[in-house]
């Protein structure tokens, strides 16, 4: 098998974001929701002040930054970016209805190529990024270099696959009845950057220093299986992808499959509750 080409890779990415931006927007409201405690975490553990200057990347609708906000007003800013543009409209539409579209900045930014000058904020977030792009280890550089001496940065990623079968359960799906291939476990992709010993180092070699690492639990919660499969295949590039190009019998099968296999955490009325754990690195410049 050739080697896949690093600069099409980040190509297919990008498109791949862009199309999903639609879905991202129209769940905006419940990934806040069930993704709460993982923002929560970060935000927490960036001690910010009022009158900082904080980056979010790989922002998505946005949301953890706009929390972030909060915490560094009076006077305080947000560099709200993403590497889709679709994206970045969703988080402007967002701040615009909050009322705080004044006090934020958004730009389109490379995780790879952080397009702001060294040293010029206080604090960086990143979650549910970083795992997914062709070269982490220089991400992780061009945050460090953004940083001002002293400041703090949280990067979220997805632990391993075993703690996380609301996204497992679905792929797996697809991979058991011949849709997709098992992914690659060099590649970027959701589990890319776990165990905790994975992120840990990565920070650690980019220069920060008094590197944690913590396990937060999530929970997606939904009243039947189909808003669960529904949800997947309007916020996940790859799956919804993937279904959308099958036969209806095709889907059918692939319904019944996630059907199976999220059983056990089926409730007796037809609710399921999907676990997840993701894991905060936080690290100092």
């Amino acid at each position: 098998m050739s080697p896949v080409d690093p600069d099409e890779q980040r190509a297919n990415s990008r498109e791949a974001w862009e199309r999903a931006a639609a879905g991202w927007g129209k769940h905006a409201d419940f990934v806040r929701k069930w993704g709460m405690p993982v923002s929560a975490a970060m935000i927490d553990r960036l001690a910010l002040q009022p009158g900082q200057r904080v980056l979010e990347l790989a922002a998505g609708p946005g949301d953890t930054g706009f929390m972030a906000l909060e915490l560094v007003q009076p006077g305080g800013t947000l560099v709200s970016s993403d590497g889709a543009e679709a994206m970045l409209e969703i988080a402007r539409s967002r701040a615009r209805k909050a009322g705080i579209e004044s006090s934020v900045e958004f730009k389109l930014i490379d995780l790879e190529w952080i397009d702001l000058e060294t040293a010029s904020v206080d604090a960086a977030l990143c979650r549910w990024g970083i795992m997914l792009i062709v070269d982490p280890e220089a991400a992780a550089r061009e945050v460090r270099r953004v940083l001002r001496p002293g400041g703090r940065a949280a990067f979220a990623v997805w632990d391993v696959p075993d703690r996380n079968p609301w996204a497992t359960i679905p792929s797996r799906a697809l991979i058991e009845l011949g849709h997709a291939e098992p992914p690659d476990p060099e590649a970027p992709g959701m589990f890319a950057l776990a165990p905790a010993e994975k992120i840990q180092e990565l920070l650690q070699g980019a220069g920060f220093v008094e590197v944690s690492v913590l396990a937060v639990g999530v929970e997606r919660r939904y009243e039947r299986l189909e808003q669960f499969i529904q949800d997947t295949t309007e916020i996940s590039p790859l799956f919804g992808a993937t279904v959308r190009e099958l036969s209806e019998s095709d889907r059918a099968a692939v319904q019944d499959r996630i059907e199976a296999s999220a059983a056990e955490y089926t409730a007796d009325d037809g609710s399921v509750v999907l676990p997840g754990r993701s894991l905060v690195a936080v690290g100092s410049a």
